[in-house]
């Protein structure tokens, strides 16, 4: 008897089936050779020779016959089942004790054949529309008996090796029968939900995979259309084109693909379509790719300032330093510049000229009366009207990653409950920071460390500190005349007579005529109101060339008062005759510098001291310095403000006035009303004073000095440390004025007489 281990499959009595001869062989103790008897063991679990134990072999085997050796396969037919009263197992050796189990035939043979019959028909009517059917047709009609069926088809059944062994078991055919049955058609049927789930799976991949080759031929023929006609092109698709051909980084691109698939889902008719198309339409616009930087000619750039600005020579200077910077380093940005200075000093059009000498675009952004930081940041896309802020709007409208951003008017941002503008500035303009920008509205970054920001302000005063500290302060002063004259020679006429259509032969405006427009038509620091004066010039003109009455129009000054239709500004001039206790100071002003009166007068009374002309916090602190000033240094006149009452005027009344520069002209007014001493009124001055009697530096020297000039004086005291602010004086101003630099108080009343003239020491 050789026994042959089998894993799994189910050997029924009275089946003939082919094995593998060279599997039988190794299973085996010997050589199998037709006519040898075998024994059929069923393992409880697959496990290699040697590894097989007593406890792994059900009890229970099928007996067999080998009838024939036919090449590589050998046919077996199985006789008997049979029980296994002792197992002992050696590597191949076994040592069985055993006795045939005979089985209950309680069902009739024509049933069995007919259940037989049955289950090998539901069998190919499966296989019907298989690849197998031809095969396993003639396969199949070569079983004749149930226990063929099911051994031949065991390895297919959907059951457990405990419910094939359950089978084996079984004594009664009837109802080994009902199990087999069972079996059998419960794996058919599993089998045909399986097939059913692949053949629908297949038909959807099929599905899938032909709707994707017709959509890549469909976007591939509609590509070729768009191309030959772009305007039917759908939203859609212009957005797919655009993010495409963008450049943007991996994060922008990430976020405008996502707003794109929501757009698609949404459709036309969802009421977030045009929110959805807003943002693609602003993220698809901006530039995001680098652009390279342009050759930088200094000399071009030094000729553009030069030929569009008059003046400005530290200014401009300044700016070809930073470009020339630029070049050096091959970066598309430098320093953040501010210019503060008076309206209509050029601090805006200056912007456009370095757009201009840089070959960039120009973009100006207002800030002033900011008050929401989302106007600086944008709004967050949850917003109904979200926007974007007025930096990335500004970028959009400069169709370029590095053009010149001015940004106006940086003094005037409003700090509320609103939030506060000045502090979202602070990573616009940090050099570490806007590298990765964020609008709230885009919420993706933006690279902003190629734009060349240039900031304008009126004044310092109202900026907050961090943001100061992230530019570098250039001052605009005022022009003075000859530079007004230049100016308005040189740009603003020509550019005034372009707009209003007047040629060269229709009007000339004498020399004398610009001179009397700029010295008594305007009062300004810088040109703004000359250019409205002109342009009005120039409407007037044109009204006589139309109407015919005159083919050339010349103006002079004496015709000005008729054409502006308005009365020349009253400046205030050096009084013709001098009094004690009147002085004249310099003081500055947005418009520019002026001159301001000092007016001083003692009444009877207890010794009051009265204020008057509106004067701020500051002068009235100046005021009382001055006043103990004047006791310390004249004690013998002491008595004077204790008998008397003071009155300090400063006209005009109706003008506030405030700033730390009059100190020095309140107690020379003080020190001449109290020793009776006039002071020529060709004599000005400027500077705070302390109580140890120094003269203190100001600001605004520039402005302060062209005022003196224009108002008729000839000598000006000015504090020793402001002396090299000196160099930003327009030399004609410096050639009309003597300019003193004083130290102390007692300086300026020796040099104006006061002590000298009293007898006193100098204090």
């Amino acid at each position: 008897m050789i026994y042959i281990p089998y894993y799994n499959v189910l050997s029924l009595p009275d089946v003939s089936c082919y094995y593998q001869l060279n599997y039988l062989n190794s299973m085996s103790d010997k050589t199998i050779s037709a006519g040898d008897k075998v024994l059929f063991l069923m393992l409880k679990s697959n496990k290699k020779e040697g590894e097989i134990t007593a406890q792994d072999i059900y009890p229970i085997a099928t007996r067999g016959i080998v009838e024939s050796i036919e090449g590589e396969w050998a046919l077996v037919h199985t006789t008997t089942r049979v029980n296994l009263d002792s197992i002992q197992v050696q590597g191949k050796h076994y040592q069985l004790e055993m006795r045939v189990r005979p089985d209950v035939e309680d069902m009739d043979p024509e049933d069995v054949k007919k259940r037989f019959h049955k289950m090998r028909s539901d069998m190919l009517q499966e296989l019907e529309g298989t690849q197998w059917l031809m095969g396993a047709r003639n396969y199949v009609m070569r079983w004749q008996n149930m226990n063929e069926l099911v051994t031949f088809t065991s390895g297919m059944l959907q059951i457990s090796s405990e419910e094939k062994y359950a089978i084996l078991e079984e004594d009664s055919v009837a109802k080994r029968t009902e199990m087999m049955e069972k079996a059998f058609h419960e794996s058919l049927e599993l089998y045909k939900v399986n097939n059913e789930a692949k053949t629908a799976q297949e038909q959807s991949h099929e599905q899938i995979y032909r709707e994707q080759a017709l959509r890549k031929q469909i976007d591939f023929l509609q590509k070729e259309l768009d191309k030959l006609h772009p305007e039917n092109m759908t939203d859609v698709q212009k957005f797919e084109q655009k993010i495409e051909e963008s450049g943007m980084n991996e994060t922008a691109r990430a976020e405008a693909e996502k707003v794109l698939n929501r757009m698609k889902q949404e459709g036309q008719e969802s009421h977030e379509y045009g929110m959805l198309y807003d943002y693609l339409d602003f993220v698809t616009s901006l530039q995001w790719k680098k652009e390279a930087p342009a050759q930088i000619d200094l000399a071009e750039a030094r000729k553009v300032l030069d030929g569009e600005h008059f003046g400005l020579k530290k200014t401009k200077e300044r700016i070809i330093q930073q470009i020339a910077v630029m070049a050096l380093n091959q970066k598309q940005s430098g320093s953040i510049l501010l210019f503060v200075g008076a309206p209509g000093t050029g601090k805006t059009s200056i912007g456009q000229s370095i757009a201009k000498a840089l070959k960039r675009k120009y973009v100006r952004i207002s800030l002033g009366g900011v008050r929401d930081e989302a106007e600086i940041r944008g709004h967050r896309r949850t917003y109904i009207g979200a926007m974007p802020g007025r930096i990335m709007d500004g970028i959009k409208r400069s169709g370029a990653s590095n053009p010149v951003v001015v940004l106006d008017e940086v003094d005037k941002l409003v700090r509320d409950y609103a939030g506060d503008p000045s502090s979202a500035l602070l990573e616009v303009l940090d050099p570490e920071q806007n590298a990765t920008f964020t609008d709230h509205y885009m919420n993706v970054p933006y690279d902003l460390s190629d734009v060349l920001f240039v900031c304008t302000a009126n004044t310092t005063d109202t900026i907050p500190e961090p943001l100061l500290n992230r530019m570098e302060v250039i001052s605009f002063p005022g022009y003075s005349m000859v530079e007004k004259f230049q100016i308005a020679k040189r740009h603003l006429l020509p550019k005034a007579m372009e707009k209003a259509g007047i040629t060269e032969e229709e009007l000339t405006v004498t020399d004398d005529a610009l001179r009397c427009v700029i010295s008594d038509y305007t009062m300004e620091a810088g040109v703004r109101g000359l250019k409205s004066r002109l342009d009005t010039l120039c409407r007037a003109c044109a009204v006589t060339v139309v109407s015919g009455s005159q083919e050339h129009v010349a103006i002079e000054p004496k015709d000005l008062r008729s054409l502006l239709e308005v009365s020349p500004i009253r400046h205030d001039r050096i009084l013709e005759t001098k009094n004690p206790g009147i002085v004249t100071g310099l003081a500055w002003t947005q418009a520019g510098g002026e001159i301001l009166f000092i007016e001083t007068l003692f009444t009877k009374g207890s010794g009051k001291i009265m204020i008057t002309g509106q004067l701020g916090d500051v002068m009235k602190e100046s005021v009382q310095i001055a006043v103990s000033l004047v006791k310390s240094m004249f004690p013998d006149k002491a008595g004077l403000f204790e008998e008397n009452d003071l009155h300090i005027h400063v006209p005009a009344g109706a003008v506030p006035k405030d700033g730390p520069s009059a100190g020095i002209t309140l107690t020379t007014a003080l020190a001449s009303l109290v020793n009776g001493k006039a002071v020529s009124p060709e004599l000005a001055m400027t500077g705070e004073v302390s109580l140890r009697g120094v003269v203190m530096p100001i600001g605004g020297l520039p402005e302060k000095l062209m005022a003196a000039q224009r108002a008729g004086v000839k000598r000006v005291f000015i504090p020793e440390e402001n002396e090299d602010d000196l160099m930003d004086v327009a030399e004609e101003v410096k050639q009309a004025l003597e300019i003193i630099p004083v130290h102390r108080v007692s300086d300026v009343l020796e040099k104006t007489g006061i002590l000298r003239d009293c007898g006193q020491e100098a204090v």
